[in-house]
């Protein structure tokens, strides 16, 4: 008869082989399989059987990954230093290339957004890194998304986060900003003006055409004046006496 301490050991390489050919994948997972060092595809989810000893499986995650990339030191093209992190989304579309193409995709793809990043944000100036941003987070989607295709990687959405200003390009950026609110409020107050000396001109077209209405607005203008209390005294003088003095002048300067 076998002994209990045979039957221990037994059951114990028993266990061990099921272990390691009894796998459970979870829905988001893929198992990329290799029998004898070759690549047979990937499997999941589920129960997956493998042969003991022959075969190998990787685990991979299909979930989209984040990445946060760590603030870098940029020079744009009109030669203002700044400092610019971002945010990465990626996720494993294929999972035998990304296990076979490259060593370690994370630190692939977080190693080329890096680069891309610092190469991009050196082709555009300052405003339009602070303006265009939308652009610009296209722009470096598109180039991390080309390099990282080959690996079975797909970048989904770039964003920088924060862009970090040297203060004397702080202060600059607030006089400029300051200057240009000055520049619009001397606009504002020109066209202003611009609109009353139009509408005064259209109301002196409007009195010539009645020159009773002169003589109406003057008096209008009298009730407004005494309607105050203040020691202001008005003569009304009428415009027709004001013109015969000035011919009665220009007759006397001719003799």
């Amino acid at each position: 008869m076998i002994q209990l301490p045979a039957l221990i050991v037994v059951a114990f390489f028993v266990l061990i082989l099921l272990f390691n050919m009894i796998k459970i994948l979870r829905e988001y997972e893929r198992g990329v399989i290799f029998r004898l060092g070759r690549l047979i595809g990937a499997k999941g989810p589920g129960l997956i059987i493998l042969i003991p000893m022959i075969d190998k499986m990787v685990r991979v995650d299909l979930r989209v990954l984040t990445f946060d990339v760590p603030s870098q030191d940029v020079i744009t093209k009109d030669n203002v230093s700044v400092k610019v992190n971002a945010v990465l989304y990626f996720q494993v579309v294929d999972s035998n290339k990304a296990i076979v193409s490259v060593a370690n995709y994370f630190e692939a793809t977080s190693q080329i957004a890096q680069t891309t990043l610092r190469s991009v944000l050196g082709q555009v100036e300052l405003d339009d890194l602070l303006a265009n941003r939308e652009k610009i987070n296209r722009e470096l989607q598109r180039i991390i998304d080309e390099h990282t295709e080959p690996w079975g990687i797909k970048v989904s959405v770039v964003e920088v986060k924060n862009v970090d200003l040297p203060p004397e390009m702080i202060r600059a950026i607030a006089r400029q900003a300051e200057a240009e609110r000055e520049r619009r409020s001397k606009v504002i107050h020109a066209e202003g003006e611009f609109q009353a000396a139009q509408k005064l001109t259209d109301a002196a077209r409007v009195m010539t055409q009645a020159p009773n209405a002169i003589q109406l607005r003057f008096l209008q203008t009298l009730v407004e004046v005494s309607a105050e209390k203040n020691s202001t005294v008005i003569f009304p003088v009428p415009i027709d006496l004001l013109e015969s003095v000035k011919n009665f002048m220009d007759k006397k300067a001719g003799q």
